[in-house]
């Protein structure tokens, strides 16, 4: 479901996630079938919105790598957090996932 929403050129999102409110920068690139698949099998995360994960209010830079089951909802209403090395920030309560991040799976912001 994706309610109020930019999606950019060549965004992924697996089924199950909900946009809402948001802004998907998209990535600069393609990844082919069999990339995913040796990603997989080395328990790599594909770039784009992994399964069943909730964005809410945020932006996602362009090749961030977003794992299953994140949740990217300012759960805490945090209006300010410099996060960078965990692949994000917060600004004005709108999470920014920086370019190239990699948020691992059940990830909850």
């Amino acid at each position: 479901k994706i309610h109020h929403s930019v999606v950019g050129l060549r965004s992924c999102i697996s089924e199950g996630a909900i946009i809402e409110d948001s802004l998907l920068m998209g990535a600069d690139y393609y990844e082919t079938e069999a990339d995913k698949k040796l990603l997989g099998e080395k328990g790599g995360i594909p770039i784009g919105i992994g399964k069943n994960c909730h964005i809410r209010r945020a932006i996602i830079d362009k090749n961030a790598r977003i794992g299953d089951n994140v949740k990217i909802i300012n759960v805490d209403n945090v209006q300010e957090a410099a996060r960078e090395t965990d692949g994000y920030f917060i600004k004005s309560g709108i999470v920014t996932v920086i370019k190239d991040a990699l948020l691992p799976s059940g990830t909850v912001i």
